[in-house]
C-alpha cells in the first residue's frame, strides 16, 4: 500500500514518533499518483464446473422439539436459566435448532464469573457443534472465561476464532502476557478497545510498564475526543493516581475555572492535565474567547506540540457545529498526529471553508496514515486538489484508481474522467446447480429456520458465518437461495461478497419493483430514488425496527407516521399498521415528499433530512458561507451516520435509475449545489 501511494516517510495517524522527534512537526510527504496498471483489475479466476448436487431430503423436524426451542428462546429473554437447562434435552431432537438451547445455557456459564468454567461440557459441545457458527461462538466464550478465571493456558490451547472481537483479542493477549510472553506496546495499544476484557489487559500491562506514560496520555487523549465521559474517567484512573484523579474531576468539571487556577505547569502530570483542560475549552460555547484566552495566558507556558494537538480539539468540536472557523483551528494544528477520525475532519474543514483552498486539502490529505489516504474518498478528494492545482494527468490517475468501487466516489470519479455512467456487465446466468448447492447447505438452512422464527439477531450471523469460503458462483447461489425464501437483505449483502463477477440483479435486486413504483409516481416521486432509500433504510426488510423505534420498509419513526397519516387524510390508522407494506410505503414516499418540498426539491437536502430529520440540514445549509458543491456538503454532514447513508442512498439511486430506464444517469446532478439560505424551521417531524 506504501508503495501504491509513494508515501515514504509519512508518521502515521496514531504513530507520534516522527512528530515528536520534530518538536511537533512531521516531515511533508508527497501522494505519487498510482499508475493505471497499478489499478487494473484482476482477471477473473476460471469458474469451477456447477456441483452435481442431489436434491436436498426435507429435514423432519419433530414439533415438540422446535416447540422446546422456541421456549428455550423466550425463557433466555426472561433470564430463567433453570427453564433453559431443562428444555435443552428436549430441543435436541430438532436436528436443525437443536443445539441452540444448549448453546444458550452453556454461553450462560461461561459468562458468570461466579461459577467455575466447565470446561469438560464445553469439549463436547464442540465435538458436537463442530464446524457450526455455534462452534466458533462458543470458543469464543471459553476463552474469555478461561482468562477472566486465571487459566491462562486453557485460553491459549482453545482453537483459534477467525472473527475475533476485541474482547478476544484482548483477553489472548493478556493470556500470553501472563504467561510469560510478554506483551509489546505496540500490540496492546493494536488490540485496545474500551471493553472489560481489555480494560482487565491494560490494568496489567500498566502494571507492569509495558505502555510509556506517552502511549497511555495518548490512550486517554483519543478517549477524550469520542465524548464517552465514562470510558474516559476510566481511562484516566490508569493514567493518574489518586492526587491528579482530583485535579482530573475538578478540570472535567469546569475546565476555566481550573486553568485560572493554576501556574505553569513543573511536571509531565501537570502538562497532561492542562493540554486536556485546554482541550475542553472548545466544548463551550465561545470558541474565539477560549483561543484568546489560550494565547494570552497558557500558550507560552505549553509545549508546541501539546499546544498543536489542543488546536486540533478545536478544529475538530468546530467542525462537527459546522463552524466555519474549523479549518482556522486546524491550521494551527501543525502536523501533530491525531486520530484518523481527526484527520478525516481537517480535510472536511478546508472542503467547507471559504474560499476553497484546494492547495490545503492536499495538504490535509497528506498528514493521514497510507491506509487512510489509500480509501476510495480520500483518493477522489486529492484528485480534486491535484486537478485544481493543474495537474490534470495525475488527478486522472487517481480518478482511475477507484473508478471501479461501484459506490459514491467511484460513480464521481467517473464523470470526473469524462465517461458516461453505465451499469457493468450483467455477468453469465447462474447454473441452478450453485442454488441447488445452497438450499442443501446445512448452514444456511439453519439460518432460514431462524429468519422464520423472526429471529434475526441469530439468523444473520449463522448466515454469514455458512458464506465463509464460498466461491463468486456459490455466493450468487446463496444469493439466489435468499431470493428464493424472500430474505432480501441477505440477498444483496451475500452478492456485494463476489470479488470478480458483479451481479446486479442481486446487489440492486428491486422487489415490490410495480407497487413501489406505482405509490412513487402518484406523487411525482424519482421510484429510484425511493428504491435507492428503501435499500438503505431497510433492505427491503418489510418489518425492519432500527434501535430507535423505526419501522417498515420505509423505517417510519412512530410520530412520524401519525404526522403523516393526518396530512394525507388516512382514516383509522393505527400505530400497528406500520408495518403493513402498503401503508408503510404510502406513508413513506408522502413524507419523503414532504420533506422534499420542504427543503427546496433538492434530493441531497431531503435524503439528509429524511435520516436526521429536516430541521438538521437547513442548519446546515444556513452555516454555509457560500454555494458548495453537492459532494462537499455530503461528504461535510457532521453526523456520521446522515453522511453515509446520503451517499449511499444518491449512489444506489444512480444505478436504480439505470437498471429501470437502461438510460445513463448523473451522480453529480442528483447531487445539485447548495447555496447558504436562512432559516432553520420546519413544520414536520
Amino acid at each position: 500500500m506504501t508503495a501504491l501511494l509513494g508515501l515514504a516517510g509519512c508518521a502515521g495517524a496514531q504513530a507520534p514518533t516522527a512528530a515528536e522527534q520534530q518538536a511537533g512537526e512531521a516531515p511533508r510527504v508527497t501522494l505519487a499518483a498510482p499508475t493505471d496498471e497499478a489499478t487494473a483489475p484482476e482477471s477473473a479466476a476460471p469458474e469451477t464446473p456447477p456441483p452435481v448436487t442431489p436434491a436436498p431430503t426435507p429435514v423432519a423436524v419433530p414439533p415438540a422439539a422446535r416447540q422446546a426451542v422456541q421456549d428455550a428462546y423466550d425463557a433466555v429473554q426472561k433470564r430463567r436459566w433453570a427453564d433453559v437447562d431443562r428444555l435443552a434435552p428436549l430441543a435436541a431432537a430438532d436436528p436443525v435448532l437443536g443445539l441452540y438451547p444448549r448453546y444458550w445455557a452453556l454461553r450462560n456459564r461461561l459468562q458468570n464469573r461466579a461459577l467455575p468454567v466447565p470446561d469438560a461440557e464445553v469439549r463436547q459441545f464442540l465435538a458436537d457443534a463442530a464446524g457450526t457458527y455455534l462452534d466458533e461462538r462458543i470458543r469464543a466464550d471459553w476463552i474469555l472465561a478461561a482468562t477472566r478465571s486465571g487459566n491462562y493456558t486453557q485460553a491459549l490451547q482453545v482453537p483459534a476464532v477467525a472473527d475475533s472481537s476485541a474482547s478476544v483479542r484482548c483477553a489472548l493477549l493478556l493470556a500470553r502476557h501472563q504467561s510469560g510472553k510478554r506483551a509489546r506496546s505496540t500490540e496492546v495499544l493494536d488490540v485496545f478497545q474500551p471493553v472489560a476484557d481489555c480494560w482487565d489487559l491494560l490494568d496489567q500491562v500498566t502494571a507492569d510498564h509495558i505502555l510509556s506514560r506517552k502511549e497511555l496520555n495518548g490512550l486517554l487523549r483519543d478517549i477524550l475526543e469520542t465524548g464517552k465521559q465514562g470510558n474516559a474517567d476510566r481511562m484516566a484512573g490508569v493514567v493518574f493516581d489518586d492526587a491528579a484523579m482530583v485535579q482530573y474531576a475538578a478540570l472535567m468539571k469546569n475546565p476555566r475555572k481550573w486553568l485560572e487556577s493554576r501556574s505553569q505547569p513543573r511536571s509531565g502530570v501537570d502538562f497532561e492535565l492542562a493540554a486536556i483542560a485546554l482541550s475542553r475549552l472548545a466544548r463551550g460555547n465561545d470558541r474565539p474567547e477560549a483561543a484568546r484566552f489560550i494565547q494570552e495566558r497558557w500558550a507560552g507556558w505549553m509545549p508546541k506540540a501539546d499546544l498543536q494537538w489542543v488546536w486540533g480539539q478545536f478544529g475538530l468540536v468546530a467542525a462537527l457545529n459546522v463552524d466555519p472557523e474549523a479549518a482556522r483551528w486546524y491550521r494551527q494544528s501543525g502536523f501533530v498526529p491525531m486520530t484518523d477520525y481527526n484527520h478525516a475532519w481537517e480535510v472536511r474543514a478546508e472542503l467547507r471553508a471559504a474560499p476553497l483552498d484546494w492547495k490545503r486539502v492536499g495538504e490535509a490529505i497528506r498528514k493521514m496514515s497510507a491506509r487512510q489516504a489509500d480509501e476510495p474518498v480520500w483518493r477522489y478528494w486529492y484528485g480534486r486538489a491535484l486537478a485544481a492545482q493543474g495537474n490534470a494527468e495525475a488527478a486522472r490517475q487517481y480518478y482511475v484508481s477507484i473508478v471501479d468501487d461501484q459506490g459514491f466516489y467511484g460513480l464521481l470519479a467517473a464523470e470526473e474522467l469524462g465517461r458516461t455512467p453505465a451499469l457493468p456487465p450483467q455477468p453469465d446466468p447462474l447454473d441452478p446447480a450453485w442454488t441447488a448447492q445452497a438450499r442443501a447447505n446445512p448452514g444456511l438452512q439453519r439460518a432460514v429456520a431462524l429468519f422464520d422464527l423472526g429471529w434475526r439477531r441469530e439468523a444473520v450471523p449463522e448466515w454469514n458465518f455458512a458464506l465463509r469460503g464460498m466461491s463468486d458462483a456459490q455466493l450468487r447461489g446463496a444469493a439466489e437461495f435468499a431470493r428464493e425464501q424472500h430474505i432480501y437483505d441477505r440477498v444483496v449483502n451475500t452478492s456485494l461478497q463476489t470479488r470478480n463477477v458483479t451481479d446486479f440483479s442481486q446487489r440492486f435486486i428491486a422487489p415490490f419493483e410495480g407497487q413501489v413504483a406505482a405509490k412513487a409516481r402518484l406523487i411525482d416521486l424519482d421510484p429510484a430514488w425511493v428504491y435507492g432509500l428503501i435499500r438503505q433504510e431497510s433492505r427491503f426488510i418489510t418489518d425492519a425496527r432500527s434501535r430507535v423505534g423505526a419501522s417498515g420498509l420505509m423505517q417510519l419513526m412512530p410520530a412520524t407516521a401519525r404526522h403523516v397519516a393526518r396530512k394525507i387524510g388516512m382514516k383509522d390508522f393505527k400505530p400497528g399498521q406500520v408495518n403493513d407494506f402498503d401503508t408503510n410505503t404510502i406513508l413513506g414516499t408522502n413524507y419523503l415528499n414532504m420533506v422534499l418540498q420542504d427543503l427546496s426539491g433538492s434530493e441531497l437536502l431531503a435524503t439528509a433530512g429524511y435520516n436526521a430529520g429536516p430541521g438538521r440540514p437547513k442548519r446546515w445549509r444556513a452555516q454555509l458561507l457560500t454555494p458548495v458543491e453537492g459532494a462537499i456538503f455530503a461528504e461535510t454532514i457532521p453526523f456520521t451516520e446522515t453522511r453515509l447513508y446520503v451517499k449511499n442512498v444518491l449512489s444506489n439511486a444512480v444505478y436504480y435509475s439505470m437498471l429501470f430506464s437502461g438510460q445513463p444517469d448523473s451522480l453529480k446532478a442528483r447531487l445539485g449545489t447548495v447555496s447558504p439560505m436562512a432559516g432553520t424551521q420546519t413544520a414536520l417531524p
